[in-house]
């Protein structure tokens, strides 16, 4: 084989292969989710941030925060987020020329997780009113960011088989 007038040996033929290969590979993983790093780690802690926001807004007093402050961070949280995950799609988009969609996912992954993950945030909040023992919010915030951590690496397996 030669490539611009140069005679490669078998072994230099194989090296450069397996560097093709490498960045092969390389390229996929990194295709491998659409949340670029920093949106799964800004998903999770906004997960894992709503059963104490929702349990400051349930509270039947004040709790650590005033009522409206509850209600001022959720709003600029939610906001934040919105203008995030705005970002994140568009990146996505525009890396793979193919709008972002949930609606391709497994639905026996991501029916549970519509209806339980709202359940368990917003559950949390009223179990906490009931008994006023933050241990709720805590159990609540350290569930989701497990649950956003599983749906993510569970994603990044789908999408790799996929590619």
């Amino acid at each position: 084989m030669e490539t611009n007038g140069v005679q490669l040996t078998p072994e230099q033929a194989r090296a450069a292969l397996a560097d093709t290969e490498h960045v092969r590979a390389s390229a996929a993983a990194l295709s491998a989710t659409p949340w670029p790093t920093w949106f799964f780690v800004t998903l999770t802690l906004y997960i894992a941030a709503l059963p104490i926001t929702y349990g400051g807004i349930a509270a039947e007093s004040d709790w650590l925060l005033p009522r409206p402050a509850w209600i001022a961070v959720m709003l600029a949280t939610t906001a934040v987020y919105g203008a995030l995950l705005a970002v994140a799609a568009r990146s996505w988009r525009d890396r793979t020329g193919v709008a972002l969609r949930f609606d391709v996912l497994p639905k026996r992954v991501t029916v549970p997780l519509m209806v339980g993950l709202p359940t368990l945030l917003v559950g949390s909040a009223f179990a906490f009113r009931v008994t006023g023992r933050p241990a709720w919010l805590i159990a609540a915030s350290l569930i989701g960011a497990a649950v956003s951590v599983g749906f993510h690496l569970a994603f990044v397996r789908l999408h790799r088989k996929s590619v």
